[in-house]
């Protein structure tokens, strides 16, 4: 893994893991619903954007070297694995 989007990711988790405490916060301090929600809705985004820093890494580095080494059919079916994760969001 390229080491600038490891530190990327690793910080990116280190914020979800604070939101996430966060979050367990509030439900124990019983906060209103939609703040919650809300806090919530942030996490999921933030660990969105961890799986965008993880699918730029696969992309430019095990994509590019499956393609060119003749792995073209492997690389399209994680490819489009991948996007069918994402489509059931």
């Amino acid at each position: 893994m390229d080491q600038n989007i490891k530190i990327r990711a690793i910080r990116r988790l280190k914020i979800v893991e604070g939101q996430i405490r966060g979050l367990q916060n509030m439900i124990e301090k019983e906060v209103y619903c939609v703040d919650v929600i809300t806090q919530a809705s942030a996490i999921k985004q933030a660990l969105s954007g961890v799986e965008d820093i993880i699918l730029e890494n696969h992309l430019a580095t095990h994509v590019v070297k499956q393609i060119t080494s003749g792995e073209k059919p492997k690389a399209i079916r994680e490819i489009l694995s991948v996007y069918k994760l994402s489509k059931k969001k």
